[in-house]
């Protein structure tokens, strides 16, 4: 693999990994460049690669082609001590208390129980659930328990932190705190990269997004790259109906209600502005808006794609 020889340093660096599960290819010449100290989300709907990305990256599962260096190491086990990861099959031992299942997870990753007992009541309390540090994971409710394993992710204070689909299962309050967490890890120096198939969290969390379908990665990198896929969009009203105005709207323009909304043309908002007042268009309100990641995900992945992050979404919701 080469070297990164330009931009800052490389917390994951990952080129052409393929996977196949019995002759179905799951994941198919997967790139990805995190750099250190970013929140990077992994974007796509259910069933699009995303599992099976991070497995490879972690080294739970080998690609059948392609490379992967992950702080700085070509063997993920190498470094696995330096890693905390959430999977998407949440797991504890019921009959486990809160504060020794974490204790237990960083036992894991190197840590001593001793000093991973301390941990687990600082982090308990830290977190609002100093109250549940001597209950069984069987007496805490569905989210406190995913909760406790967050922390127990965390416990053994890794440079690269990996969640698969970290917000499943939360309620929005529990969700809000995850946010807060995940920006901490970031101010911290912490890499942070979550797979999702919700793009609120990708939105507010994220530097750099890779966008995943079907197996593939037909986009990866800032947020706002993507955003710049699409034009930005006019929002406009007007006091006349008709006249001279109109030609200055480009084809793309659509009449909602009483307002008509198109793509900002190319010579920008003045040339615009010019052509709607000359025209006696009688301007009410104009607004440009840059188009939002769902937006660009759907233009960067299409129709079917977006459909089906959508149906991940509400069925999350009816959880």
């Amino acid at each position: 693999m080469a070297s990164n020889l330009e931009g800052p340093p490389l917390a994951i660096e990952a080129q052409g990994l393929v996977k196949r599960f019995d002759g179905f290819t799951a994941v198919d010449g997967v790139d990805l460049r995190v750099p250190v100290g970013a929140v990077y989300g992994i974007l796509g709907p259910n069933g699009a690669g995303k599992t099976t990305t991070l497995r490879m990256l972690l080294g739970i599962i080998d690609p059948d082609a392609g490379t992967r260096k992950i702080l700085g190491a070509e063997r993920p086990h190498d470094v696995a001590h330096a890693i905390g990861y959430l999977p998407e099959e949440r797991g504890l031992y019921p009959a486990m208390k809160a504060t020794e299942a974490i204790a237990f997870l960083g036992a894991l990753r190197g840590l001593p129980l001793k000093e991973g007992r301390r941990r687990a009541h600082e982090l308990l309390e830290r977190h609002g659930l100093g109250y549940a540090a001597d209950r069984q994971i069987r007496q805490l409710s569905k989210g406190m328990a995913q909760q406790v394993q967050i922390l127990g992710t965390l416990v053994h204070q890794p440079r690269l932190v990996i969640f698969d689909e970290p917000f499943s299962g939360l309620d929005a309050l529990n969700q809000g705190k995850l946010e807060r967490m995940i920006r901490g890890l970031a101010e911290d120096g912490t890499t942070v990269i979550f797979s999702t198939h919700v793009i609120a969290h990708a939105e507010r969390l994220c530097d750099d997004v890779a966008i995943i379908a079907g197996g593939r990665v037909p986009f990866a990198g800032p947020v706002d790259a993507a955003r710049d896929r699409i034009p930005q969009q006019v929002r406009l009203e007007t006091r006349a109906e008709d006249g001279p105005w109109r030609a200055a709207l480009p084809e793309d323009a659509r009449r909602e209600g009483p307002f008509w909304n198109f793509s900002l043309p190319e010579g920008g908002v003045e040339p615009l502005l010019r052509a709607l007042i000359e025209g006696d268009a009688g301007i009410l309100s104009l607004s440009i808006e840059r188009a939002g990641l769902h937006d660009a995900f759907v233009a960067i992945a299409g129709e079917a794609a977006a459909r089906a992050l959508e149906v991940g979404g509400e069925q999350e919701a009816m959880r």
